[in-house]
């Protein structure tokens, strides 16, 4: 059977302000495409465009056909229908995903039940088998908030592939992943062109949109700056705003300026002794020693899964640890240590308008709204933007809003939990250099989580590799 999705002239629009397009592509059994852009840019309003998920204050227009049915026509329960079946979507946001209140075993056995209409016992048999592929195995019976982002990324991975649907859309699939989990997903997005499937991946990878190849689209600020082969797209890009994305790679960063040697002669604000730390019941680690100081970066580098966002949990007084301690300065409350979430929606109300949020905090530490304003612009945040509810932004948008909302406090210690991993290689150099900037100017220690050795090698003054 000859699969399709063609699109033709599609654009995304707010009222008359058009935020994404137009643009237009054909792809058929076996075609990949890849959505390249910065944060921002409009690609996921190209996939929920595509499934009919846009949030109620966007609108499109455009064709949209699959399997040569006009789908921007139909109703929306019978685009429903297709959903697993005849197009299947991996969300940027794993956790919105997943059901909160479902083990990690039976949300994927269930997909594979009722989505793929699979007995029982064969359900669980190929449930099985994803997890022991993606490295799941023990993560069977963990709820989705004791997961980290690249388990939480996996099992909705294996979920939204359990439908075996010849059209895949997958929305950032990589972020979040350490190398070989990185490298492991890529090579399961390869195999759906390959065995005559059709794959859309949104990426800000350049090393992901190497290895799928196929098509590519470049998108800045919604509009189309390049499309071909991506072969030949990233080997000679026409525009210099391509280059720049190929040139952004962590990889080609400049060393930032080590600080260890005048950091010895600052104040200490942290000091962990002895930690031992678990989750669910699960030692994670033992025996972590740490002496932060004041303008300090460090990295914490370690596959996923291994316990790093629950020892900035540890640090940042979220949970009692099992042996050890964490103490601060004297002189420091407990809101001068701020924690940067790994999944930015988890950490704001969802019905409330992103301006309210912030300023209540501005209001709450007593920071003037100019500065707050002031922080959001260095971080390439229009303040419009803020009258937006957070799932009306994108990933990356509103990861570097949570920064902003962490620097209104003032903190002495900032625990960043993977703070750049929406965000496309562009904006993630420019976030980084900015926190790096502040941290020196306000003196502020910064513990950064990241799965990138090239960041932690590049950014920190010392990095720390769990195991």
């Amino acid at each position: 059977m000859i699969y399709s999705i063609e699109v033709n002239a599609l654009s995304v629009y707010a009222g008359k302000t058009r935020l994404m397009g137009p643009i237009s592509f054909n792809l058929s059994n076996g075609g990949t495409l890849v959505i390249m852009g910065e944060t921002g840019a409009g690609k996921s309003l190209i996939a929920q465009a595509i499934l009919g998920t846009l949030p109620n204050t966007l609108h499109a227009k455009g064709q949209i056909t699959v399997n040569g049915r006009r789908v921007d026509q139909m109703r929306q329960s019978a685009r429903r229908r297709m959903w697993g079946t005849v197009i299947a979507t991996l969300p940027q946001e794993p956790w919105r995903a997943l059901d909160p209140l479902m083990r990690a075993f039976r949300q994927v056995s269930e997909a594979h039940h009722y989505v793929g209409g699979k007995k029982r016992s064969l359900a669980n048999a190929d449930t099985a088998k994803a997890f022991e592929t993606l490295g799941l195995t023990g993560a069977e019976k963990q709820l989705p908030n004791t997961l980290s982002g690249g388990m939480a990324q996996r099992v909705a991975f294996a979920a939204a592939t359990a439908g075996n649907a010849p059209i895949l859309l997958a929305d950032e699939p990589t972020k979040g992943l350490d190398a070989e989990r990185h490298t492991k997903v890529v090579e399961l997005l390869a195999k759906v062109p390959k065995e005559g499937g059709t794959l859309i991946a949104i990426t800000h990878d350049v090393s992901v949109t190497r290895r799928l190849a196929g098509e590519v689209i470049v998108l800045r600020d919604g509009a189309l700056v390049e499309q071909g082969k991506a072969i030949d797209v990233l080997a000679n890009p026409t525009s210099s705003y391509t280059q720049s994305l190929i040139d952004a790679d962590p990889k080609n960063w400049p060393q930032s300026e080590k600080q260890s040697d005048l950091a010895e002669k600052r104040d200490v604000v942290l000091t962990v002794e002895n930690l031992a730390v678990a989750r669910s019941g699960k030692r994670l680690f033992e025996g972590f020693d740490l002496t932060l100081r004041a303008g300090e970066r460090v990295a914490l580098v370690g596959p996923s899964g291994i316990g790093k966002t629950t020892l900035l949990d540890a640090m940042a007084g979220l949970i009692k640890p099992e042996a050890g301690t964490v103490t601060r300065a004297q002189s420091q409350s407990r809101h001068t240590v701020q924690k940067l979430y790994q999944d930015p929606p988890a950490a704001f109300p969802a019905r409330i308008a992103l301006k309210h949020v912030l300023k209540d905090v501005a209001r709450l530490h007593k920071t003037d709204w100019s500065s707050v304003l002031t922080t959001l612009e260095k971080l390439g945040i229009h303040p419009s933007l803020l009258d937006r509810k957070p799932d009306e932004v994108s990933g990356g948008e509103l990861q570097r809003i949570s920064i902003a909302r962490a620097l209104t406090v003032g903190p002495k210690v900032l625990l960043a939990d993977e703070p750049t991993s929406r965000l496309d290689p562009i904006t993630q150099r420019d976030t980084l250099n900015m926190l790096e900037t502040m941290a020196a100017a306000e003196n502020f220690a910064v513990v950064l989580v990241t799965h990138d050795r090239q960041i932690a090698n590049k950014w920190a003054d010392r990095t720390i590799i769990l195991t």
